[in-house]
């Protein structure tokens, strides 16, 4: 609703260019994951449950370049961990710009001010600002306190030097709609641009008791949205008004997970941003090999209670392309039903059971790493043993 009109009419013209050639599977925003070391350790979070040996890999800026190439999205998210930490992520941001691709650098914000100089300001990058709420619920969220305060004033000194932000708030069962509408107001207020999802529930999170599930998600945002239409706010919120409607249970959807593919430390991710259950070393072996139909609401276990934005923002978009009419119909926030019966919800009855697959992938990778530590170790033993014999040869 507030993506630039620069932004609109690029991705517009790439999922009309997508369809016209009748492609039916295309990504839309690459989530580009350099590493997963992060400084904070969120309860509510799955991606750094891994030894420190995973912990503290990097992909390298031709990775993450070459990985950009590939896919073809003309938009990247960079998540993590935390992205700041990374020593290159400067040089990674300049060459995805450069290649005028959009650039959501995601971010907890408490190394932003300290990094500002490693950026430029420009129409395809902006800052994506995890502020899960007002303090008291943010801080909560990621488990430490003062980090609301140390965000809100590292956007304030981003937008101070010219950079575009957006905050991105992850919503749990221990928020009212009260509560999140004031935080709307205030984000609104900030003068930031807001991405808003509900948490997926990750198996190996520490909280389980606070992710949503779809029927509180969608009563959550209608009477968010209610709220809203009796103030008279019309927020800025960065999501098509089909998204917001699929939140409010108006609109009966399935993920698109390859509309957000995902490139790691480990490889290209099967088969979603949220869902990690297996590797492959190409974007194309990702999206020709990937069993598709077994994955989403209604076909696994783990996909039950996902309204996450990143698989169904995908869907929104490209359903706005085929009915621009529904999309026309629902031209700002106010026009979204927020009473009445809800779409009808998908049938879990016949979803495969949960795999756990996670030991397996840890497994594999810690033997890579050594596999890789050992090779480094002949090579250096092998060129001290060349450097040797050469000296006594002079000699």
């Amino acid at each position: 609703m507030t993506v630039s009109l620069h932004q609109q009419i690029r991705v517009g013209a790439y999922v009309m260019k997508q369809t016209l050639m009748g492609r039916d599977k295309y990504p839309l925003v690459l989530f580009l994951e350099p590493l997963f070391r992060c400084n904070l350790a969120c309860p509510g979070c799955g991606k750094i449950d891994y030894p420190a040996p995973i912990l503290n890999k990097r992909l390298s800026v031709q990775e993450c370049l070459d990985a950009v190439d590939e896919c073809g999205a003309p938009v990247v998210a960079i998540p993590g961990g935390e992205p700041l930490i990374h020593k290159e992520i400067g040089e990674i941001v300049e060459g995805i710009v450069a290649r005028k691709k959009f650039v959501s650098l995601c971010t907890n914000a408490l190394l932003l001010e300290k990094k500002l100089h490693l950026f430029k300001p420009s129409p395809f990058l902006f800052f994506s600002v995890h502020l899960d709420g007002l303090e008291e619920e943010h801080d909560k969220a990621v488990d430490q306190e003062g980090t609301f305060k140390i965000a809100v004033e590292a956007i304030k000194a981003a937008q101070a030097k010219g950079f575009q932000v957006n905050v991105n708030a992850t919503i749990f069962d221990n928020m009212t709609a009260k509560q999140v509408a004031d935080y709307l107001d205030f984000a609104t207020d900030l003068g930031v641009n807001i991405s808003i999802s509900p948490g997926y529930a990750y198996e190996r999170a520490e909280d389980q008791e606070s992710f949503l599930s779809r029927k509180k998600t969608k009563q959550l945002f209608r009477d968010v949205f209610k709220i809203g239409k009796d103030r008279g706010r019309e927020w800025n919120l960065s999501h098509s008004t089909l998204f917001l409607d699929f939140l409010a249970g108006n609109q009966e959807y399935q993920c698109t997970p390859w509309g957000s593919p995902t490139r790691n430390v480990f490889g290209w991710q099967k088969p979603c941003y949220l869902l990690g259950e297996g590797y492959v070393s190409s974007f194309k072996e990702l999206m020709e090999t990937t069993d598709w139909d077994q994955y989403g609401t209604g076909k696994y276990e783990k996909c039950a209670n996902c309204m996450a934005h990143c698989g169904y923002e995908p869907t929104a978009a490209m359903d706005a392309v085929k009915n621009p009419m529904k999309m026309l119909k629902l031209s700002s926030m106010f026009k979204i039903r927020t009473d009445g019966p809800m779409a009808p919800e998908i049938d879990l009855s016949n979803a495969r059971p949960a795999v756990d697959v996670h030991e397996q992938i840890v497994e594999t990778e810690m033997e890579k790493i050594k596999r890789e530590k050992e090779e480094a170790a002949a090579r250096k033993n092998a060129a001290t043993l060349i450097d040797k014999t050469k000296e006594e040869a002079a000699a």
